[in-house]
């Protein structure tokens, strides 16, 4: 299964060892993101050392565990599908534009976020967490 991947499923499993890391860690997947998914990382770094208690170090190793097993993509690889991406999510939310232009750009799956809004446009399936674990 090829699944892109929102950075809220990257964030959870960065905060816990939880079935959604063992998921991301899993062989059965091919899981792909957004290069922009780097910079809201690195946005949400003070959160992510606050919520898990962790220092900086420790934070590093657990997001680099993560990301070995996410193929990240260069913008350039999916930009001509980003006009029509800003337009399904100009009333949703146009920063989750990048997930879904990269989605369209290649054979797959769909995106795997447990972000609501993403149920609202109609162009590729979303997959929750608990969808990902019946899928199991």
């Amino acid at each position: 299964m090829k699944l892109v991947i929102d950075t809220n499923i990257i964030i959870s499993a960065i905060v816990r060892n939880s079935l959604t890391r063992k998921v991301l860690l899993s062989p059965y997947y091919d899981f792909y993101t957004p290069d922009t998914a780097i910079s809201e990382l690195e946005k949400h770094s003070a959160l992510l050392i606050n919520k898990t208690g962790l220092d900086r170090e420790k934070i590093k190793e657990i997001i680099e565990l993560v990301m070995d097993s996410i193929i990240i993509v260069s913008s350039g690889m999916f930009e001509k599908y980003l006009p029509i991406a800003l337009e399904e999510m100009k009333d949703i939310d146009e920063t989750d534009a990048p997930f879904l232009a990269l989605a369209l750009s290649f054979s797959n799956d769909g995106i795997w976020s447990n972000d609501r809004h993403f149920q609202k446009q109609k162009l590729v399936r979303i997959w929750t967490t608990s969808e990902m674990l019946i899928e199991l």
